[in-house]
């Protein structure tokens, strides 16, 4: 409930603020740090998954790796929040609503992907069970699709 408040309170500062050109500049290159801070754990995140699903290290340094890199992923997230609402976004624009909706699955995703760590590490000695395999991959598998298209919208709305 908090997440989507946070998120809907950006979407009414992003309405209501008409930031001047140096701070819309700022707000690009936090928006820009923000993607790399984020995404970029993200991407480390889902290679140690990859890595442990190939035998090439243990869970136990999976969800380590993971642990570790939850903070970066959320304060990439903020940052991707916080400065978008100074990017004065298109909110008639429909890329801009799907970027909207995928950044609020996204972010709900990783809050439920805190339980599956929790279910995760409780295997940690042994393999998971194939609910939670199938519950990790689909964790993986929005988070990607989430990323990458908003990624790719982002792109997309920059052009024009």
């Amino acid at each position: 409930m908090l997440a989507s408040l946070t998120l809907a309170s950006c979407l009414w500062v992003s309405a209501h603020l008409h930031p001047d050109p140096a701070l819309h500049t700022v707000a690009l290159f936090i928006h820009l740090a923000s993607l790399v801070l984020g995404f970029g754990a993200v991407v480390v995140i889902d290679y140690y998954g990859l890595l442990w699903l190939t035998g090439r290290c243990s869970l136990s340094e999976a969800l380590t790796t993971a642990n570790r890199l939850h903070a970066p992923v959320w304060a990439g997230l903020a940052g991707l929040v916080g400065s978008g609402a100074m990017l004065h976004p298109d909110l008639g624009s429909p890329l801009t609503c799907t970027k909207l909706a995928l950044v609020l699955i996204l972010t709900l995703n990783g809050l439920q992907a805190k339980v599956l760590a929790h279910r995760l590490s409780q295997s940690a000695a042994c393999t998971p069970s194939p609910r939670v395999l199938i519950w990790g991959a689909a964790t993986a598998g929005v988070s990607q699709l989430c990323w990458w298209g908003a990624v790719a919208i982002g792109f997309l709305n920059s052009r024009h």
